[in-house]
């Protein structure tokens, strides 16, 4: 049953933003897309959401009809006042603090301030994020504690009953793969492998099995061992 509520999905124009997209898309009669350029060292996840956004269009008349206006915001500033290998040209490595320096501090946060200040102006009351704190590299605004508390903070502070739906929040890569089957069939498990960019590095010169990108750095790590268990469990 498609709810009557409108959503907007943080859509980065990566594996995990495009299954929750179009887990969006099968649920709600509105969709809504909104981005971010915060000077990310990836910033060609920002070059491919359009295509994305059009083969999702062209992959259903159903999305096609719910899929509605994209937003892109300028969050350069996270680059300004930030130093981390997401943001700079510098090797990836662990953190005195237990956490890679891939870590953002405050980007999920600023993320879903904005979005839910886009959301109200808009009148959509549920947001989709991507985050998940089953297969991840322990960033602390990922985890559900962290979305649940920020989703009270942000109604209290709107006067809102907007939700916060984080449909992966529970899944390991080889699931979230099977989410993407389960939802779209293997036209949106194609189009996620072949067109979607998830890669640190930005490495977009070799197609893999399982899609573009590095094959070392710890997001490409994740997306290529899910995607060799959710084949072999496919078998």
């Amino acid at each position: 049953m498609i709810s009557q509520e409108g959503a907007l999905v943080l859509f980065s124009g990566g594996q995990d933003s495009t299954t929750c997209l179009a887990w969006a898309l099968a649920r709600y009669a509105r969709v809504e897309t909104i981005g971010f350029d915060y000077g990310q060292r990836h910033a060609i996840e920002l070059a491919v959401r359009p295509h994305v956004l059009q083969q999702l269009r062209a992959s259903s008349a159903d999305w096609d009809a719910r899929l509605s206006e994209d937003h892109m915001i300028d969050l350069s500033l996270i680059s300004r006042i930030s130093d981390t290998a997401m943001t700079s040209n510098v090797a990836i490595t662990m953190q005195e603090n237990g956490l890679p320096n891939t870590f953002v501090p405050g980007r999920n946060l600023l993320f879903l301030t904005v979005a839910a200040t886009v959301a109200y102006r808009r009148g959509l009351t549920v947001l989709v994020g991507g985050m998940c704190e089953t297969d991840f590299s322990g960033y602390p605004d990922c985890r559900d504690d962290t979305i649940k508390a920020l989703q009270v903070a942000l109604n209290l502070g709107m006067a809102t009953r907007l939700k916060l739906e984080t449909p992966l929040m529970w899944l390991d890569k080889a699931q979230t793969w099977s989410l993407a089957k389960q939802t779209g069939g293997t036209t949106l498990v194609d189009l996620i492998r072949s067109e979607t960019h998830t890669c640190y590095l930005g490495e977009r010169g070799t197609l893999h099995d399982w899609g573009y990108g590095c094959g070392q750095c710890p997001a490409c790590e994740l997306r290529a061992r899910g995607y060799q268990r959710y084949t072999q469990e496919a078998i």
